[in-house]
């Protein structure tokens, strides 16, 4: 094998696969000397791919861990489990690594051939994942679209269906995504109101980016996830809200959105939880019943009224007897 770049490529590969290879295989595999292996080897260090070397009769080459993250290469079935594992989790905002999720899905799907991709769209077009009602699923498209328009700073244009199912035409120029733990939001500046405006993805439908680029304007006030954060205040009642678990302050924060806070323990098996939350009662009431303890909510009056009503007709569905129901 002559052409060295096809050469490393196919050396590089090798050495991915989790395991030590002598260096007298490897140059037999590529079809080389000894010593052209031992210059690949080399040329991969230049690049920036740690590979440790042994030494002794059964000692060869293998790739370690770095202090950096090189580029790695991916066989057809490798790539399309990523990328479908990637848009199964960039349709549900998973809380830390949401914006890294998407950014990564962009990059890949750039790339990939044409007859991956429509391998990829098959498997998720016959697969439906067990979610957990705690948001709204996305098409992984659409995310990729958008991300990629925010890296490449370039006009997008999209469909878009207001809370009250007005739809309109929107040019922007997109400025970032937010996730909130289960929505996604586009934080752009839009072009038609001449002022920034946030969009919950979700409900936007056929993005297109222009291709027209544009220089990033300055947001009004701080950075995208406080503005994103300013924005969902003014949309959404202010709940100061006040609950008691009899559960340890452990438990009960594991099983709740970080950004409801940590409850303070009141005791060796339990705690208070004082916080503010713009989520809606009926989604505040879910999160809480789904801590899966006993709790007592204090404050405020609105959620209390709630979960007397939902406790209530929850009883009555558990009240059914065997012969109310159907069948």
């Amino acid at each position: 094998m002559t052409d060295t770049p096809a050469r490393l490529l196919n050396l590089l590969s090798l050495l991915q696969t989790p395991r030590e290879w002598p260096g007298s295989e490897l140059a037999q595999r590529l079809d080389v000397s000894p010593r052209t292996i031992r210059r690949d080897i080399d040329r991969l260090r230049d690049l920036g791919y740690p590979v440790e070397a042994s030494k002794g009769a059964i000692g060869g080459y293998r790739l370690v861990a770095g202090a950096a993250m090189p580029p790695l290469l991916l066989d057809d079935e490798e790539a399309v489990a990523i990328a479908v594992g990637l848009r199964a989790g960039a349709g549900h905002a998973i809380e830390g690594i949401e914006e890294a999720s998407v950014r990564a899905l962009a990059k890949l799907e750039q790339v990939l051939p044409s007859r991956l991709r429509r391998r990829v769209s098959t498997l998720q077009a016959a697969t439906m994942p067990l979610t957990r009602g705690d948001g709204a699923t996305i098409d992984a498209r659409t995310l990729t679209v958008i991300a990629s328009a925010v890296t490449g700073t370039e006009r997008l244009r999209f469909g878009y269906r207001s809370g009250d199912g007005t739809e309109t035409r929107r040019q922007v120029e997109p400025y970032r995504l937010v996730s909130t733990g289960r929505r996604w939001y586009l934080v752009a500046y839009d072009l038609g109101r001449e002022d920034w405006r946030t969009f919950r993805v979700d409900r936007v439908s056929d993005p297109v980016a222009t291709g027209a680029r544009f220089t990033a304007r300055e947001l009004p006030t701080g950075d995208a996830a406080e503005y994103m954060a300013r924005s969902m205040a003014r949309m959404q009642p202010r709940l100061e809200v006040d609950v008691s678990f009899a559960a340890p302050a452990e438990f009960v924060v594991a099983r709740l959105p970080s950004y409801l806070g940590v409850p303070e323990p009141t005791g060796p098996g339990s705690c208070r939880l004082r916080t503010t939350s713009h989520d809606s009662l009926e989604w505040l009431a879910l999160r809480l019943a789904l801590v899966d303890c006993e709790f007592t909510a204090h404050a405020p009056v609105q959620l209390t009224d709630y979960l007397n009503d939902l406790g209530a007709r929850l009883t009555r569905a558990a009240a059914e007897t065997p012969a109310d129901r159907p069948g």
